[in-house]
């Protein structure tokens, strides 16, 4: 015990602070953001000893935070910093019980899906005359075209293509199988690209410069590559070019059923995020989202 329930705030504060430093060996990174938050705590409560603050000093200070326009990730964070403090003041009979006991955390708020723009569509989709430009283009052009993970993408097989019925079969999280569509813009560019390397019976579908599969990591490279060269948003990952699928599929009226099926969901309700996004806004993007299907439509 230190010190008894004499204790101060500030001396209880330092002695945690010390053994999460000295006995739990926690990072100086995670130290530093609990002696933040155990300051900000001690500015707002004063000198007072950790059995003489309540449930109600813990709200004021949250909200408090709330007010000064902390996020709510921020404060979930300080309401767990300081919960572990009281945990740590009860155990060495400094407090009876932590007055965080059953409070919950701030929500966070659910981050709708983004979807691309369509001149950022549009300028991915162009080509720059890179060494490896077929390649990427049917890359991209299936990931985005189908709904695909950028881990599923880079999975994929030629044995997995099927040219007649125009589908794939794709082999998503927790190994479970389904089949997609392929766009004819999609299977034109793969083809292009299959034949352009040499047409292989078997095998990986995307190859990278010394013949094997390509790695998720390499793909996130060259969309960040390809996004900085052709104008494109470089914050842009391979996760919003499947968000985009699904948007503007619902967009264009696709049933949220069939959507979660595509998109390999397990639950309904993860494919119901994109119901929040705004109809009309929708509707604008899935018009204007496929540059070269319009010039073929008006040809």
């Amino acid at each position: 015990m230190v010190g008894g329930v004499g204790t101060l705030m500030r001396g209880a504060i330092e002695a945690y602070l010390r053994e999460l430093r000295e006995v739990r060996l926690v990072s100086e990174h995670t130290l530093a953001a609990y002696r933040r938050d155990l300051r900000s705590w001690l500015e707002h409560v004063g000198e007072r000893r950790p059995d003489e603050v309540g449930r109600e000093d813990v709200q004021d200070w949250l909200v408090a935070g709330h007010a000064a326009g902390l996020s709510a990730a921020t404060l979930a964070r300080r309401l767990s910093t300081l919960n572990g403090f009281f945990h740590y003041c009860e155990r060495d009979g400094l407090c009876r019980q932590s007055p965080c006991a059953g409070m919950r955390a701030p929500k966070r708020p659910k981050r709708l899906p983004r979807a691309l723009p369509p001149e950022q569509t549009q300028a991915l989709l162009q080509e720059g005359g890179s060494a490896q430009e077929a390649r990427d283009l049917a890359l991209l052009a299936v990931m985005y075209g189908c709904g695909l993970r950028v881990s599923e993408t880079v999975a994929l097989n030629v044995q997995d293509i099927d040219w007649g019925s125009g589908e794939i079969r794709v082999l998503g999280k927790g190994r479970k199988e389904r089949v997609v569509p392929l766009p004819a813009a999609a299977a034109r560019m793969l083809r292009d690209y299959l034949e352009q390397r040499g047409f292989a019976g078997e095998g990986p579908v995307f190859l990278n410069r010394r013949g094997g599969r390509l790695s998720v990591r390499s793909v996130q490279r060259m969309l960040k590559k390809r996004a900085l060269s052709t104008g494109a948003d470089v914050s842009i990952t391979p996760h919003q070019l499947r968000h985009s699928y699904a948007t503007h599929l619902l967009a264009g009226g696709g049933d949220l059923r069939a959507i979660q099926e595509l998109l390999g969901h397990a639950s309904l309700a993860t494919t119901e995020r994109y119901t929040h996004l705004e109809i009309g806004r929708l509707a604008e993007i899935y018009d204007q989202a496929h540059p070269r299907a319009r010039r073929r439509g008006k040809g």
